[in-house]
């Protein structure tokens, strides 16, 4: 999990000090877009060093270093993960392909509303229920379908 918030804050980082190169902004803006970032990814914010500083001309210049002894903290720090089932027949590898699948599922609900920026409808009827499932599963289809080809053309794992 370090490593994916890890990832998710390198991208950040350079995104923003993309911007600041493209085009003169105040440090202020600048450090809240980081902070934003930071609380989107608290796991492995503490590995990065930040500094927003300004300029001769008062615009804002982004610095950033990885703490590496943080990576042995982290790692004494992590915890095991725990599945409890009901379910006696599965082995231990099966039951998290299991629970992988469910987090999938839960991430296809989300496609919509975080990517692709539909917002939901709250539905009364079961028609409605159905057709809304539906269009999440569709979603989720062209999503993974999506994902295989950026994988096919060495493009990384996500259609983000």
């Amino acid at each position: 999990m370090h490593e994916r918030f890890e990832k998710q804050i390198e991208e950040g980082l350079a995104k923003i000090h993309a911007s600041c190169q493209k085009k003169k902004q105040k440090p202020v803006p600048v450090a809240t877009r980081v902070g934003r970032l930071f609380g989107r990814n608290t796991r492995a914010a503490a590995l990065f060093d930040v500094q927003v500083e300004a300029d001769a001309g008062g615009f804002a210049r982004l610095r950033w270093s990885k703490l590496e002894a943080w990576r042995e903290w982290a790692r004494l720090g992590e915890g095991c993960y725990v599945l409890r089932s009901n379910v006696t027949e599965w082995s231990p590898e099966d039951l998290w392909r299991a629970y992988i699948q469910l987090t999938e599922a839960e991430t296809a609900f989300r496609i919509p509303k975080s990517d692709l920026a539909i917002r939901p409808v709250w539905h009364q009827k079961e028609h409605r229920v159905q057709a809304h499932i539906l269009v999440c599963f569709l979603t989720y289809v062209l999503w993974k379908t999506l994902a295989a080809n950026c994988r096919q053309a060495g493009l990384g794992d996500e259609p983000r």
